[in-house]
């Protein structure tokens, strides 16, 4: 499945994301089958489709959260499974100061602050400096919007602010791709807003991203190529003008009407 239109500037990179084959199962249920995929550098991929499709696992498999037993994922200069063997722990490990993940539930450690949610990552897994930590973790809080925030504990936050420190934090690792599961699924209506907004200023930074959302328009405004997943498989993947004005498949088309209320 094509899913780089040569209208697309990054159609001539060669893919950051390559998989091949991708499939999973839960004893003897099936949750992916068959899924073949790349996401080339600086490309937004918004993937959408009815709970329980698989979108969840599918993000978790390429960071090894969830372990493929079929199929091929290459991800940011590794490949974390081959032939459905994955990488072992300490190359994972490796591969996870590359993949950056935001999860919809935070995961913030709530004995530390703020700044040190954030700085804890670079020191531990890339021997950063402590000031040099420090120093890029006030800048990243200065672009999600938290420069005020960095001595707060996570109790003392709302969970817009909660979700933006953990990008800040996925981030300070210097992440080649970034990874989101549902990240405003957990948020009041009201902040679901600031929180779209950070990461359409990652987009518009250039950063690869992977987006598991029901946030139909920030996937009409922002991704390069929507995915629609249903039954564990992809049923369609177009550029999100194409797969909202005419999309080709029937399950498509009753996905939108569900979700849009279209007719």
């Amino acid at each position: 499945m094509n899913t780089n239109p040569s209208s697309d500037p990054s159609s001539g990179m060669a893919p950051i994301i390559r998989i091949r084959g991708l499939g999973k199962r839960y004893g003897g249920h099936v949750v992916l089958k068959g899924i073949d995929f790349e996401v080339r550098p600086s490309q937004v991929v918004v993937v959408i489709g009815p709970s329980g499709s698989g979108k969840s696992t599918f993000l978790r498999c390429c960071n090894g959260l969830e372990r493929a037993e079929e199929g091929t994922i290459e991800i940011a200069g590794h490949t974390l499974v081959q032939d459905g063997h994955m990488l072992a722990e300490p190359a994972l490990n490796a591969l996870r100061t590359e993949v950056g993940m935001v999860f919809q539930s935070f995961n913030l450690f709530p004995h530390l602050s703020v700044l040190g949610n954030i700085t804890l990552g670079p020191r531990m897994l890339r021997g950063t400096p402590a000031a040099e930590a420090e120093a890029q973790a006030r800048e990243l809080l200065a672009k999600v919007g938290l420069a005020a925030k960095a001595e707060a504990m996570p109790a003392s936050l709302s969970g817009g602010q909660k979700q933006r420190v953990a990008i800040a934090r996925a981030l300070a690792m210097r992440p080649r791709v970034m990874l989101f599961d549902e990240p405003t699924s957990a948020l009041d209506p009201e902040l679901v807003g600031e929180v779209l907004q950070v990461m359409k200023l990652l987009a518009a930074e250039g950063m690869t991203m992977m987006v598991v959302t029901h946030e139909m328009g920030f996937a009409r405004e922002v991704a390069d190529v929507v995915v629609v997943m249903d039954g564990g498989g992809i049923v369609e993947a177009a550029p999100p003008q194409e797969l909202f004005s005419a999309p080709r498949q029937e399950r498509t088309r009753s996905f939108l009407q569900a979700v849009l209320g279209r007719t």
